[in-house]
């Protein structure tokens, strides 16, 4: 395995000596706000639930990068309850139907940063990226010249995701017997 040392990441690091929590001039997080004001459009959800939101990353990894968000603004894994957790997999579940028939990827990163220490930008707030990948996606702008290459108009996507998302169904309990 081969290594590239960036000693510049340890000094970013030490800058945290006490944790953020990312929120908004109202209060509560971003996403919280962002619910509160309720212009979708100029917020990029794509969907609201019962018990969370599919919205897309304002500063995306890649093209198509979702996230769901619980309603409750928590830290904490553990604050989410089941009933939370379950349509949280689901829209994941449907999430990555939408982005498949959509945009094509040939895989997904899927996860949750939690804790500052973990990366979590909004680390008051448990969140689920969705960040849909293609083989050679990876390339060397962002360590030389601080620029990410996203290929597709952020309005663009999230028409045609919103569109693809509302299309899926959520699955059905299967019966046993």
């Amino acid at each position: 395995m081969k290594r590239m040392w960036s000693p510049w990441r340890s000094a970013y690091i030490q800058t945290f000596k006490e944790p953020r929590k990312k929120t908004s001039k109202r209060g509560g997080s971003i996403f919280t706000t962002a619910l509160a004001e309720e212009n979708d459009d100029k917020h990029f959800i794509i969907w609201r639930g019962k018990y969370c939101f599919l919205i897309m990353n304002l500063y995306p990894y890649n093209s198509g990068h979702l996230m769901v968000v619980p309603y409750k603004e928590t830290g904490r894994f553990d604050a989410l309850t089941d009933v939370e957790l379950k349509e949280i997999m689901a829209t994941i579940r449907r999430a990555i139907a939408a982005l498949e028939q959509e945009m094509r990827p040939e895989g997904f990163n899927i996860g949750v940063n939690l804790g500052r220490a973990a990366g979590a930008g909004v680390n008051g707030h448990v969140h689920f990226h969705i960040v849909p990948r293609w083989n050679g996606d990876t390339n060397f702008m962002p360590t030389l010249t601080d620029t990410k290459v996203i290929s597709e108009d952020m309005q663009t996507t999230l028409l045609k995701l919103r569109r693809a998302f509302a299309k899926t169904k959520p699955k059905k309990r299967p019966k046993h017997g």
